[in-house]
């Protein structure tokens, strides 16, 4: 199963998460292509080689043609209707639409109004709608199956947007990442666009602080447009595979030949049980018993039957009656699921 995993740590949003899957290998011309299906402005991809913090990634531009005003305002009815009649295969279309009903329930909720009458401004923009379904295709392209997230940081401060100065996370982003992990972060900005949410929101099966059990194929690093004063401003995108056999996965080396081997000369030295006859009349017989339990408490979010993998529960039994035999029972036990959003500037 081919996987991919979101490592978020200078947070997520549109641009920056198509550029990365195309990093990582996602093919520009099917995306090109296909994006010329949808009926609106001109517009075209600009795919350019950045550094940031010395990291090589790259920076994903929608350029808009100057000679027609780009419409900047779009009811979630008539974003739904422009994928639905493009001819998109189900994949993409479905992907697209989970990722902008996150963000219109979201506005719906803040607004107070139905959802067919939310009104986007800057997510019903060219370049929000092309992020959106261009993420879509470069999935389609990957032919990703299952996607993991790590925890995301929001931001804090403030942003300016049509309707005023809004706090940082803005109102629609903070819906959508309800019930999901949030991560802290020093930067007073916003480190997570309403786009970035309804992705992380919309088609993520499961969250986890590190990778998952995954054979790496492919990284992607997708630039954003601030440079952030000690950290790379680029989102991480890991492409690999879930084999059935991975726990058998075994790479052998020489070093742990050795090891192995000094491992067993040690032990036929250590197969013990004391039992000391003294010549003064004392017997003594040492019959040693541990029993040491290691229990970490579990932190054990239940968030919308989406897989959280921060649960630790490691039991160890040492039974040591020298010889000594070691059973350790390792048992995780994770929930499922597989589901199916907006006003600020990019980041």
């Amino acid at each position: 199963m081919r996987i991919l995993y979101l490592d978020c740590f200078s947070g997520i949003s549109g641009d920056m998460t198509l550029a990365a899957l195309a990093d990582a290998g996602a093919d520009r011309e099917y995306i090109e292509q296909e994006l010329s299906k949808i009926k609106i402005e001109p517009f075209q991809l600009q795919w350019t080689r950045v550094i940031k913090r010395g990291i090589s990634s790259l920076k994903m531009d929608v350029l808009l043609d100057p000679n027609k005003q780009p419409n900047y305002h779009r009811h979630y009815s008539e974003i739904i209707r422009l994928i639905e009649t493009a001819g998109f295969n189900e994949y993409v279309k479905a992907t697209s639409l989970a990722i902008f009903e996150k963000i219109g329930i979201a506005e719906a909720k803040i607004h107070d109004i139905p959802l067919d009458q939310v009104h986007f401004h800057e997510v019903g923009a060219i370049d929000s709608i092309v992020d959106v379904i261009g993420i879509a295709l470069a999935l389609d392209s990957l032919h990703i199956e299952r996607i993991y997230c790590s925890p995301v940081p929001l931001g804090s401060g403030t942003v300016r947007c049509d309707h005023g100065i809004y706090p940082v996370p803005a109102p629609a982003t903070l819906e959508m990442m309800k019930g999901l992990p949030i991560a802290p972060t020093p930067y007073t900005m916003e480190m997570t666009t309403p786009t970035g949410a309804g992705v992380v929101s919309g088609i993520v099966h499961e969250f986890s602080k590190g990778l998952p059990p995954m054979v790496v194929e492919s990284i992607g690093y997708g630039a954003g447009t601030r440079d952030l004063l000690n950290q790379p401003n680029v989102l991480r995108a890991i492409v690999g595979s879930v084999d059935p056999y991975l726990a058998k996965w075994h790479v052998q080396h020489d070093y742990t030949q050795i090891t192995q081997q000094e491992h067993a000369h040690t032990e036929h030295h250590h197969h013990h049980e004391h039992s000391h006859d003294h010549d003064h009349g004392h017997n003594h017989s040492h019959d040693h018993d541990h029993n040491h339990n290691h229990s970490r408490k579990k932190d054990n979010p239940v968030i919308h039957e989406r897989k959280v993998l921060y649960r630790t529960d490691h039991t160890h039994e040492h039974d040591h009656h020298h010889p000594h035999s070691h059973d350790h029972d390792h048992n995780h036990d994770e929930d499922d699921h597989r589901h199916g959003h907006g006003t600020t500037p990019k980041q």
